[in-house]
Order: C-alpha cells, then sequence, then structure tokens
C-alpha cells in the first residue's frame, strides 16, 4: 500500500503529460496557421492573412486580430486589415476605423472609409468625396495632411489598380477599359470615388456626381459620374444626365442614356427610387 501514493502520482504525470501533447482541434490549426501569417516578416503573408479574415463574419476572435493588424507598421496591411474588418461586419471596430481615416497612407484612408460605409456609417463617403472633388464636405473627417495625400495625383496613382479599384462596384463600366490605363493615371481611383458616391444619401455628392460628369477630363471618370448618378435615383439630376448626351466620348453618351431613362422613369412613376434618406445620423 505504501507504493499507491507513488503510483498515483506517476499517473497524474502522465495525463498531464499527455494532455499537453493532445493534438489541437481543426479550429485550433486553422487559426495557428492564420496567426503564423499575421505575424510573418514576409509583408506579403502578412497583407494576405490579414485580408482573409474578412471571410469570418461574426467571429470576435477574427475581429481581434482584425483591430491588430490595423495597428501594423505596414500600410498594406493596415489596409487589409480595415477592408476586413468592412467585410465581416465588425461594428465594433467604427472607432478605429475612424481613427484609421487619419493614416497618412492614402490607400489605408480608402479601405477605412469604405468600411465605415459598409458597417452603415456615412462618414465614410466623405472620403471619397474628397478624393473625387479635392475638398471637403464637412472639413471634420480629414486633417490637412490627409487632404494632401488625397489631393496629390502622385500618391493617388500610386495605389495600383488593386488598392484603387479592389472594393467598389462598377456598374457598366467593364473593367477592360481600366486595364488600358497607365500606373501614372488616377483614372481608376476617380472613378471608384464616383461609383461609391452613388449611394452616399447626402445631395452634395450628387452635385459632385454632375460636375464629375462634365468636368473630368477622362471619359472613364465621366462614365463613372453618370452611371453613379443613374444609380443615385434623383430625378433632379435628370437635367445633368441629359448634357452627357452630347459628351463626344461613345461610352460616356451611353452611360448619360442610361441615366436618362432611368431619372425619366423614376419621375414618371416608372422606375422604383432607391430608399435612402437625406439626413445621415452619421453626421
Amino acid at each position: 500500500m505504501r507504493f499507491a501514493p507513488r503510483c498515483i502520482s506517476a499517473l497524474a504525470i502522465l495525463c498531464a503529460c499527455a494532455t499537453s501533447y493532445a493534438v489541437d482541434t481543426p479550429r485550433q490549426q486553422a487559426w495557428n496557421a492564420l496567426n503564423q501569417g499575421l505575424t510573418n516578416n514576409d509583408l506579403e503573408k502578412r497583407t494576405r492573412a490579414a485580408a482573409e479574415l474578412g471571410l469570418m463574419t461574426g467571429d470576435s476572435q477574427a475581429v481581434d486580430a482584425g483591430l491588430t493588424a490595423l495597428q501594423d507598421q505596414k500600410p498594406e496591411v493596415r489596409a487589409a486589415a480595415a477592408q476586413s474588418l468592412g467585410e465581416m461586419g465588425a461594428r465594433s471596430a467604427k472607432p478605429e476605423l475612424t481613427k484609421a481615416l487619419q493614416d497618412t497612407d492614402a490607400s489605408v484612408i480608402l479601405a477605412a472609409g469604405h468600411a465605415l460605409i459598409v458597417l452603415g456609417d456615412n462618414s465614410g463617403y466623405d472620403v471619397f468625396y474628397a478624393v473625387l472633388t479635392g475638398t471637403q464636405k464637412t472639413g471634420e473627417s480629414l486633417v490637412d495632411q490627409q487632404k494632401k495625400v488625397l489631393s496629390d495625383p502622385k500618391k493617388l496613382a500610386g495605389l495600383g489598380f488593386q488598392a484603387g479599384l479592389g472594393f467598389v462596384p462598377f456598374g457598366s463600366i467593364g473593367l477592360g477599359a481600366y486595364k488600358l490605363l497607365t500606373r501614372d493615371d488616377i483614372s481608376p481611383v476617380l472613378a471608384a470615388a464616383a461609383l461609391t458616391l452613388a449611394n452616399d444619401p447626402d445631395p452634395r455628392s450628387g452635385e459632385a456626381l454632375a460636375n464629375a460628369a462634365i468636368m473630368q477630363k477622362k471619359w472613364q471618370v465621366r462614365a463613372a459620374a453618370y452611371d453613379a448618378i443613374a444609380k443615385r435615383g434623383d430625378p433632379k439630376l435628370l437635367k445633368d444626365a441629359e448634357d452627357g448626351l452630347q459628351d463626344q466620348q461613345p461610352e460616356v453618351q451611353y452611360a448619360a442614356a442610361a441615366a436618362v431613362i432611368r431619372l425619366s422613369d423614376i419621375g414618371e412613376g416608372k422606375g422604383k427610387a432607391p430608399l435612402r434618406s437625406h439626413t445621415s445620423p452619421n453626421r
């Protein structure tokens, strides 16, 4: 009997060892893989891992990982994290995303602005308004340094094809048109901003789209502006859409024609206007 305590102790040690070497569950293995990516020294791997977080809607651990990645030293990772937080519907991340609007990198500002829009915060539209017009709507969302970044053609051109267009709707504008653009052309970013403003309830964005449809030099931006006008469904912009029928670029005429027909139908009660309020609780 005097050996019983020793036997029990040995059994306890064996059990403890068995527990420590237990095989992780598939979920734990998955998080181990993602965490390795999120902390990897390779920038591309870290960015890719941050982008994958957006697929895990409703997962609090993914939200925490996204918030951590939002503080990464590299803007590519911060931008991917901001986009992921929007995609996963992380409403709790809105304060951190709002802070990200003060980032010194344009791609992070655009990603954070878009994420806020996805999360139902209309203040995110202010970023795209600033990109398209070069001015602020309220003067509150961005400080002077960020305004300078967003109005700098070289900075915007540096965003590249994916950063400028990866997270916005295209309407009827074909991707082929954008692929022909050179790297130093900021048209894709301006077109993306115009298309994003299609759903902004602020009437000032409607006015900005009307101005862009006439004043922008690149036809891709003018066409995108008319596409956005059509999507807004505001009959008050019908006259602006009619002006586009005289554009020298056929593709712009097509977009303007679609806007004219849609807005005319809505004005006559044949079409359905988008349901939106022109006042935002987030202002």
